[in-house]
């Protein structure tokens, strides 16, 4: 049986930060954003700004394990930052899970760690690297090469730059999903216009995304076999169903459509 947590965060950018960083004061949130994305674009010729600057407003989590499947995003729509986020690690502090993510060693978490030192939030099991537990010497989650952290787009590209795709170049390859009526960029705006939400449903079907594509890769890795992935697609399914929320029916549907569904 597989037994994972698949994680997505979505961000803005740290407006609060801009503010000081940049003697912004008297501006409002949406003009120092402006400002912070016109500053990456001259310094960079892209406005995505360094990951620094980015503040967490949904993290996503598809959970896998003796229980069944679940989709859901950590916290209320109303809960703030640092909660989010002390959520996410107090999962691994109480359960030690193989968390899988996609680009999550390049973004993902870089992002959550410069938040974690901003709101003071402790993750001792989650930095452990083999002092206190020796079972953590060859097997952690700050290793690049270790599988406690599963980083599909760094692992499936073979660590080579050259062969990173985007998540939902490779969802569409396989014949998922894929982002269904918004992208990463639409985050900002849409935060702005008060659809924390829409940001979280989101942020759940890219984690939905994310673990089928993982399945197909325990797939070929030899971990599972096809009788066991075509039970893992209908368990997903059956949840996907029963959840009661139309994204999730959205989701499901475009997966059958796209004719990949056993």
């Amino acid at each position: 049986m597989l037994d994972c947590l698949v994680f997505d965060i979505e961000t803005v950018p740290d407006v609060d930060l801009g503010r000081r960083l940049f003697s912004l004061d008297g501006l409002g949130d949406e003009e120092i954003a402006q400002a912070m994305f016109h500053r990456q674009v001259e310094k960079s010729g892209s406005d995505f700004l360094p990951l620094h600057q980015h503040r967490v407003v949904a993290i996503a989590i598809a959970l896998r394990n003796r229980s069944g499947f679940r989709v859901w995003s950590l916290g209320e729509e109303g809960s703030d930052e640092k909660e989010i986020i002390t959520r996410f690690f107090d999962g691994i502090e109480r359960f030690t899970p193989t968390i899988v993510s996609w680009n999550g060693g390049g973004f993902d978490l870089p992002v959550l760690h410069y938040r974690s030192l901003l709101h003071g939030v402790s993750a001792p099991r989650y930095w452990e690297t083999g002092d206190d537990d020796q079972g953590f010497r060859w097997n952690n989650y700050q290793s690049r090469f270790h599988w406690r952290h599963t980083d599909l787009m760094d692992v499936i590209s073979g660590y080579q730059p050259r062969g990173r795709a985007p998540l939902q170049d490779i969802a569409v390859m396989l014949g998922f999903p894929g982002k269904l009526g918004m992208s990463g960029e639409q985050v900002w705006p849409c935060f702005v216009d008060g659809g924390i939400a829409k940001i979280r449903r989101y942020c759940e079907t890219d984690a939905l995304n994310t673990y089928l594509v993982y399945l197909q890769f325990e797939m070929i890795r030899g971990r599972i076999d096809g009788a066991q992935l075509a039970k893992e697609h209908t368990l997903l399914e059956k949840e996907l169903a029963d959840s009661g929320h139309p994204h999730l029916h959205e989701f499901l549907s475009a997966w059958k459509t796209n004719g990949t569904h056993p």
